[in-house]
């Protein structure tokens, strides 16, 4: 289950992870890299993120959605 934008887990985070369903498979490894930028840049406005729990802090982990594609391409 996603989570809301936390600013204190967000102080937090060490570590970023962004998952890529398999529907994405089609993009290139450049158009990721910068998509992940971009994504990771804005998490309060990501459709899926998730905060994991990690020895020092948090892991920020977004799930790529469609509605997050087209948020930042438009």
């Amino acid at each position: 289950m996603p989570d809301k934008f936390d600013p204190y887990r967000e102080a937090l985070v060490l570590e970023t992870n962004t998952v890529w369903p398999d529907e994405y498979d089609h993009l290139d490894l450049s158009q990721k890299a910068e998509y992940e930028s971009a994504l990771h840049a804005d998490p309060e406005n990501a459709s899926q993120l998730e905060y994991v729990r990690v020895h020092s802090g948090f892991c920020r982990q977004i799930t790529v959605t469609q509605n997050d594609l087209d948020r930042i391409s438009g």
